[in-house]
């Protein structure tokens, strides 16, 4: 899909996967580490594409200060990372977690015509770690953290940002694209196999 603007990306992967007690990133889809698999999905949309966090995907990684600290705290580096590199456009941000997301899902997201920040809705509720955001948006990210904010749901609240409801996905994508894991029961559920020893 085109006709959006340039878009990078920026993978997390620095989550302590604490409910699920081992490190999500390494959960393979496919034969595959999720980490892996996501960053060859998002740099069939994105360029560049960086992973904040400890070197799961085989990406350029960058560490987030303080560390393990969020994801607004993750953006925001990924946010200088991405400047260092001679971006400025937006950057589709995207967490390690997410089961069946594809490069299709995220070319809508890249290639949506308004420079404003894209996020999907689904049930109700944004999906802010699968979204595209603004440089204006994500610029905020740095004066919230020192505010003491660590969750993106603080830069929902800004003006203009796009939201997409489930019908700019196919009805029977709707769930299944967004569908993440935080514990070894979400694994189950979703017909994923548990990381062997």
């Amino acid at each position: 899909m085109t006709g959006g603007p340039a878009v990078a990306g920026a993978l997390l992967t620095g989550g302590a996967s604490r409910r699920m007690g081992f490190d999500k990133a390494l959960v393979e889809i496919g034969g595959v580490p999720n980490a892996v698999r996501l960053a060859g999905v998002l740099g069939e949309v994105a360029s560049p594409v960086v992973e904040v966090g400890p070197g799961r995907s085989g990406l350029t990684a960058i560490g987030e200060q303080p560390p393990g600290q969020g994801p607004l705290v993750a953006t925001s580096a990924a946010l200088d990372a991405l400047r260092a590199m001679g971006h400025f456009g937006p950057v589709l941000v995207l967490a390690c977690d997410l089961a069946f997301v594809s490069a299709e899902d995220l070319g809508l997201l890249a290639a949506w015509p308004e420079p404003a920040s894209v996020v999907p809705i689904v049930s109700g509720r944004p999906q802010p770690l699968c979204a595209r955001w603004s440089q204006e948006d994500l610029g905020a990210a740095r004066p919230l953290v020192q505010a003491g904010e660590r969750s993106m749901r603080v830069l929902l609240r800004r003006p203009g940002i796009v939201f997409l409801d489930e019908g700019h996905w196919p009805r029977s994508k709707q769930r299944r694209v967004f569908a993440d894991f935080d514990t070894p029961a979400d694994l189950t559920e979703m017909g994923l196999r548990l990381p062997g020893p």
